[in-house]
């Protein structure tokens, strides 16, 4: 690309093609002030203050929208300038209310640097300015428009950030103000408290509700970290005042978030100073909870899992580790349970929703995870999301795709059974029935074999079994596709040749996909897709699962599976467990463990007898709760380490309080395989422990010693016996993070795999036929339940439903329900039911909404009042072990009563 050579202040530089004057003379250096300019926004040049003068031009222009040229020659800093930016300046404090005292921006406010770097030493009086009412309607932002300056960067960053639109202008001249519906409606596009508009605002307009007199700039601390909800990994500066978490700020050099966050990100970090916050070990006596000392907790943990270990067997013992946890924590919890216990019953929750991934992509493609990485979907050209509620469940990729394709970069096709909100985005919308997607995957391929457009070259070299998938496909026929799935064969054909033709398309799934009794049949039908068409190994293309939690991927890696090792090492292998043997100094098991499910089902028969759960909450999370109630109640010893007194935990003999995400050190590895540091902002909670310490400690306490100083050392065993992370080290993670595999310390990473070749090999074709859920609806349980997430809350609620502003935004749990099935059983909005399944049945109010279609109704799993998982069916994939929560047959029943408290059994 030719360089363009111009002047800027008798300097004489070079810029890009495109550039802006102001763009070159940030690159090198040269300051110009702004206020309506922000990175990563587009340009209007509203307020003036970048205005330069150009050699040639009768008079100041903005250097934010002047585009550069060959010769061109410009001044910065002149006395014209300086003047007209300081009566700009005092324009807009004509009509800024002057009170900086009160105003929470104080200290950080760019408008006031400006005031005090142009020397303006008296307050301009407000002309043609009357005092508004100060708009606190939303739970968690804060908008004075005495304060608005008009800079209009909240605007453009609801538009171009979240595609949202929820600010505007209204009226013009002195008359302008922005207009704001700044409300709370579930699944309909409003303000979603994204907080964007917050990090946008240079002055006091819009700021943090909550953050109100909770600290001055110059009060607090900045620590840069890793959110804690779901697998985008987003980047964020935690700010503390007083061992507090009183503001969080997107982190605009965050690889992935590139700055923006969700409403959980941003508003929803509160828990940690919740009061329910475990500060002490419990221990229950009599059916009632105690607290103890640390020493009595761990001695009586240790002695028990000692005794029943030496009574019934290594295998009556059992642990859950967690995707809250750090890789370096899931690492140790699962050696501290093969080595210690003795056995390979460890398992987390990614038994529950992504299994069927780690299963079906690794027979594909050799690699059990996302291929391409989240900036990647730039590249695409056609983005197919199934399964994904994308915008809910991983807001800020979803609003990346919206941005997309809003500036028409890329076409989009959904395919989902209920209206999400990417549906208004997309080219076509594919509205399969519940449980049909390896038909509707199969039916795409049909039409691309059919008509010739699958990738020949890249077929024939880089794969295998190609004739025995293409004659299952073969039967797949678009009006058979339509019979099954309900979708026009017009539409899947459509589908088909937008996908097929485009240089480059990419898949992106998530649970909607994955939990089925054929999650792993769903898995390698996607991937036999990408295969088909070439689309894998390049920008822009692959097959990318979005994990749900914030490091569901690292504590896979890590090992906390009962099949494998950290990096996917399987314990059959007598190689691989030989070399763990040596470098654990341990004798370990040779079978692989029970799953989360069978754990379950084996304490139920009583053969398994203790069970070590850290940061998991399997009395919300799993399916069939009645049936995982009786289990945990069978138990002889469970021990809990968490947060907060889970449902779970609840249940437990004896509650170890571990600690949060903002105190600890660690490393998080997101949905796209980057690991990521955490960093310890504030001290333990009370006589909280760091989860690694307890684990040490018990291990000690079981004969076994494991001797580490810090979480550094733990990684740096973890890259010593894991060859992904081979080359993993704390040292080369600030910034950017590392992607796996990373196998020396040299490498540099690895943004897209299968680039040359599969880690297998050959990619591998299966072929794979349609069959349908466990359980359909019938006469006795005639409608069909779909579970899932909603934005303002997270997984079981242990900490999005202690943040006070994601609580009020969202407070309860909602039946969606067809308003045509409604009126059918005289059901309007609002009213409170009785849903039954044939494992239990609980009670909730009901939302009437088109988002569903007749027949199937959906609810979130989040409310442990109106608990989902009493009714989901447990019946599981026969690979991946993984149940099916998508698809459960329910029967409603409207409630006489308004019932004052919502119940499940």
């Amino acid at each position: 690309m030719k360089e363009i050579a111009l002047t800027i202040n008798d300097r004489e530089l070079k810029g890009r093609p495109g550039n802006t004057v102001l763009e070159v003379c940030k690159e090198n250096g040269i300051y110009v002030p702004t206020l309506c300019h922000l990175d990563g926004l587009s340009d209007v040049g509203a307020c003036r203050m970048c205005v330069v003068e150009i050699q040639k031009e009768r008079k100041p222009v903005p250097a934010c929208t002047y585009p550069i040229r060959d010769g061109l020659v410009v001044k910065t800093n002149t006395e014209r300038l300086e003047k007209y930016r300081r009566q700009i300046l005092e324009l807009l404090l004509s009509e800024h209310e002057h009170n900086c005292l009160f105003c929470e921006k104080n200290g950080s406010c760019e408008l006031q640097d400006l005031i005090y770097q142009y020397c303006i030493d008296r307050p301009i009086p407000l002309i043609n300015k009357e005092i508004d009412p100060i708009d606190d309607s939303s739970p968690v932002i804060l908008r004075d428009p005495n304060k608005c300056i008009l800079c209009g960067r909240c605007v453009r960053a609801c538009d171009e950030i979240t595609s949202n639109q929820v600010l505007g202008f209204g009226n013009r001249g002195s008359k302008t103000f922005v207009t704001a519906e700044i409300k709370q409606l579930l699944g309909d596009t409003c303000c979603l408290a994204c907080g964007a508009c917050v990090q946008a605002c240079p002055t006091g307009a819009i700021t943090e509700k909550l953050s109100r007199f909770q600290g001055r700039n110059w009060d607090i601390s900045k620590i840069e970290t890793t959110c804690p909800y779901c697998g985008v990994g987003c980047q964020i500066e935690l700010g503390i005042n007083n061992n507090k978490i009183v503001k969080v700020r997107g982190v605009e050099s965050g690889p992935d978030n590139m700055g923006h966050l969700c409403v959980k990100g941003r508003f929803g970090l509160d828990f940690v100073q919740h009061p329910d916050r475990l500060t002490t070990p419990l221990i229950k006596c009599n059916g009632e909870f105690r607290e103890a000392s640390w020493d009595e907790a761990l001695d009586l943990v240790a002695t028990k899992i000692s005794d029943l270990k030496r009574k019934y067997g290594s295998d009556a013992l059992a642990g859950l580790s967690s995707a809250k946890c750090s890789n370096e924590e899931n690492y140790l919890f699962q050696k501290f349970v093969r080595a210690c216990f003795g056995t390979n019953n460890v398992d987390h929750c990614a038994r529950l929703c992504h299994a069927s991934t780690v299963v079906g992509l690794a027979a594909a493609f050799g690699s059990g995870a996302m291929t391409n990485s989240i900036r990647d979907f730039g590249e695409s050209k056609v983005i197919l999301v199934i399964g994904s509620n994308t915008t809910e469940n991983h807001p800020v990729i979803g609003d990346h795709i919206k941005r997309l394709v809003r500036t028409k970069k890329t076409k989009l096709i959904v395919a989902d059974p209920r209206a999400i909100e990417l549906t208004k985005y997309a080219d076509i919308w594919l509205r399969q029935k519940g449980g049909t997607d390896v038909a509707l995957l199969n039916g795409l391929m049909n039409v691309i074999i059919n008509e010739n457009l699958y990738d020949h070259e890249f077929v024939e070299s880089r794969t295998e079994n190609f004739e025995d998938f293409k004659k299952v496909v073969s039967e797949y026929t678009p009006e058979r596709v339509e019979n099954i799935t309900g979708i026009p064969k017009d539409q899947l054909v459509a589908a088909a040749r937008m996908y097929a033709e485009a240089e480059s398309s990419s898949i992106v799934y998530s649970m909607g996909i994955t939990q089925h009794t054929t999650g792993v049949d769903n898995v390698l039908s996607t991937a036999n897709l990408a295969m088909l068409t070439g689309n894998i190994g390049r920008p822009g293309t692959g097959v990318n699962p979005l994990r749900g939690q914030c490091n569901v991927q690292g504590a896979c890696d890590m090992g906390a599976l009962p099949n494998v090792y950290q990096g996917y090492q399987s314990v059959a292998n007598e190689n691989i467990r030989a070399t763990m043997e040596n470098a654990w100094q341990a004798k370990l098991p040779e079978k692989p463990g029970l799953t989360v499910l069978e754990m379950m089902n084996q304490a139920e028969k009583g053969t398994l007898k203790a069970m070590y759960i850290m940061g998991e909450n399997p009395m919300l999370s799993d399916p069939n709760l009645n049936h995982v109630k009786e289990a945990l109640e069978n138990l002889d010893f469970l021990v809990v380490q968490d947060i907060f007194l889970t449902e779970t935990a609840k249940m437990a003999d004896v509650v170890l309080p571990g600690v949060s995400f903002a105190e600890k050190d660690g490393t998080f590895t997101n949905t796209g395989r980057r690991i990521q540091r955490l960093r310890k902002a504030i001290p333990e909670v009370g006589q909280s422990r760091q989860d690694w310490e307890i684990i040490e400690e018990i291990g000690s306490r079981l004969g076994y010693s494991m001797s580490y100083q810090s979480p550094s050392d733990i990684m740096e065993e973890i890259a010593s016996v894991t060859p992904s992370y081979g080359g993993v080290h704390y040292d080369r993670l600030d910034g950017q993070g590392l992607q796996w595999p990373c196998p020396t310390r040299e490498h540099p990473g690895t943004p897209n795999l299968h680039k040359d070749k599969f880690t297998r090999g050959l990619g591998h074709f299966t072929p794979v036929e349609y069959r349908p859920p466990a359980e359909l609806p019938d006469e006795c349980y005639p409608f069909l339940l779909n579970t899932g997430r909603i934005r303002p809350q997270f997984h079981t609620g242990s900490m999005s439903r202690r943040s006070k502003g994601l609580a009020e935004i969202a407070p309860e749990g909602l039946l969606e329900m067809n308003p045509a099935d409604g009126e059918k059983l005289n059901i309007a909005d609002m009213d409170w039911v009785k849903v039954s399944s044939r494992r239990g049945h609980m009670e909730t109010r009901v939302n009437i909404t088109e988002r569903v279609p007749e027949g199937t109704v959906f609810m979130a799993f989040h409310f442990g009042e109106s608990a989902a998982n009493f009714l989901t069916n447990d019946a599981v994939d026969p690979v991946a072990k993984i149940p099916e929560f998508k698809v459960a047959a329910v029967k409603i029943e409207r409630l006489e009563k308004q019932l004052q408290t919502v119940k499940g059994s």
